[in-house]
């Protein structure tokens, strides 16, 4: 065997380390996608599980807001839709929807003391706003690790072994515009 031989050789030996490599690393972004949108997924069931039994004590005293009630039950059922279907385009509407309720029925709470002052609708509101806080630290993980995997995707060479190996782009979970936006405080209270 020839020195060109083992220098040809060589070479092809690098080429397929590396495109493995680059192989590995785009199914380890892929993953990272998934493994984000199934933390997402375990906080939006949780919270799901967890606002019939709000709903439920805030009936016992919220007699004549059913309109409020009502509207919490119609949100989680659209988020409920969507995170079951793992449609992302319509998550990030119907979690602000489901958002919106949710600060409207405690805004409305307010107005009874009784409720106020209800131990389990004190620790139901705590944990529902612990769900919400990590809800949006897994959405800004999970957007973060479709960057990453809509770039890797996108660029030279992975582009190559992405359209070869079926790699996809991965959705966004987008805000809506009124989350983008100043509260308006005063308007929680009318």
């Amino acid at each position: 065997m020839g020195v060109v031989s083992i220098v040809i050789l060589a070479v092809i030996v690098v080429v397929l380390v590396y495109l493995i490599m680059l192989y590995n690393d785009l199914v380890q972004v892929k993953n990272n996608v998934s493994k984000a949108w199934a933390n997402i997924d375990v906080l939006l069931k949780q919270r799901h599980d967890e606002l019939p039994k709000l709903v439920e004590t805030c009936k016992q005293y919220m007699k004549f807001e059913q309109e409020t009630l009502q509207k919490v039950t119609d949100a989680r059922s659209r988020v409920f839709a969507a995170r079951e279907s793992q449609d992302i385009r319509a998550l990030g509407p119907a979690e602000a929807g489901l958002r919106a309720s949710v600060g409207n029925l405690f805004a409305v709470a307010e107005q009874y003391p009784e409720l106020k002052t209800n131990q389990t609708f004190l620790q139901l509101q705590s944990r529902i706003s612990g769900l919400e806080n990590a809800i949006a630290d897994r959405r800004e993980f999970y957007n973060e690790s479709v960057n990453i995997n809509n770039v890797r995707i996108e660029q030279f060479p992975g582009t190559v072994i992405a359209g070869r190996f079926n790699f996809r782009p991965a959705q966004l979970l987008e805000f809506a515009s009124a989350e983008k936006t100043d509260v308006d405080v005063k308007d929680l209270f009318k």
